[in-house]
């Protein structure tokens, strides 16, 4: 049974609400045990305000779970009372990296086999001392990834990101063939590897309008874009475009394509939150360890009211179990085709 830590993310935030959504609505858990990590003063004000019937577990590694009961790695122990939901402290901030950094030292180590986490805030976590722009960099720091890689995945779309958490007008600027190919290569072994398809097809988008119009309208597409998309095709990764931005999704959504590379942050998060608004996952590609994530913020607005929906939490705890399933696949297949018969290598 595989154990998958869950962090609870920033502890006034939404959080712990769906937690306890996910935790008192799933029946049953059969590929896998869920593990809070995070502050269990916290999660009872939450049960007890939300009328939530929850049977919080403190949890140790080794500790047994009994049906119904919800474990939980106590890593804080916040006044639970004195926190107003929706308001983060520096105290909650420290907290809430506290859980992560915990959640990642558990995986290398092989307690847990994967990480779901809850949203935080940024601006919070640079409170509390923390430069990070957003979890997925700090996530690539405390496991040394420099070939990081933001993927938004749903039933209908994949996207991944060519440039994260920066100003739209140095987008231009930061896209280089390098990184793109860097891109294109970890997305398509994950494909393979964690999404377990023999064959993906990619698609990759172009930044300018009609795809530059024959550098009409921008020449990025010629000088950068399409030489990378080339570069990988001669190594035999099924990828095509650029694609003018307008018309990719919808081919995309539709099956042609099993993933679209986006050039920008926002280019791929709209029409994936079009379709995949409540059940869209946020995956880490390119890190030694499985990481998901709701795709969601931490909804400081409705914190403490009974209004946030758990289905990406939900979605996000399901896709982080069958990536970890598809990576032991993959590593055993690996091991298998490279295996050395010792009779057929001894010297003549």
């Amino acid at each position: 049974m595989r154990h998958i830590a869950i962090t609870m993310g920033c502890p006034v935030g939404i959080g712990p609400e769906i937690l306890l959504k996910f935790f008192s609505q799933t029946e049953r858990f059969p590929q896998y045990t869920p593990v809070i990590l995070g502050d269990i003063g916290v999660l009872k004000r939450c049960a007890t305000e939300l009328k939530i019937n929850a049977q919080l577990l403190s949890w140790l590694p080794g500790t047994p779970i009994k049906t119904g009961q919800i474990p939980v790695l106590e890593l804080s122990h916040l006044d639970a009372h004195d926190l107003i939901w929706g308001q983060p402290t520096i105290a909650t901030g420290k907290a809430m990296v506290s859980y992560i950094e915990k959640a990642v030292s558990l995986i290398l180590d092989g307690t847990f086999s994967a990480m779901v986490t809850c949203p935080i805030s940024k601006a919070s976590l640079n409170r509390a001392g923390y430069t990070f722009p957003g979890h997925t960099e700090m996530l690539a720091a405390l496991t040394h990834s420099p070939n990081y890689v933001m993927m938004m995945a749903g039933s209908r779309l994949r996207v991944t990101l060519a440039t994260i958490h920066c100003p739209l007008a140095s987008v231009p600027v930061r896209l280089n063939q390098e990184t793109l190919t860097a891109l294109i290569q970890t997305t398509n072994t994950a494909l393979h590897c964690d999404f377990g398809l023999s064959s993906p097809r990619i698609a990759v988008a172009a930044l300018n309008p009609h795809a530059g119009e024959s550098g009409l309208f921008g020449n990025e597409e010629e000088a950068i874009i399409l030489p990378a998309i080339q570069k990988m095709q001669a190594v035999g990764i099924q990828i095509e475009g650029p694609f003018p931005p307008d018309t990719i999704f919808f081919k995309a959504a539709t099956g042609m394509f099993d993933a679209v590379i986006c050039m920008y942050h926002d280019q791929g998060l709209i029409p994936f939150k079009l379709l995949h608004f409540k059940d869209g996952v946020n995956v880490t590609l390119g890190l030694p360890i499985v990481r998901t994530s709701v795709d969601h913020g931490t909804a400081y607005d409705i914190a403490g009211k009974g209004l946030a929906d758990h289905a990406s939490l939900a979605a996000a705890v399901d896709m982080a179990a069958s990536i970890a399933v598809n990576r032991e696949t993959a590593q055993k297949d690996y091991q298998a085709s490279s295996h050395i018969n010792p009779a057929s290598s001894t010297p003549s």
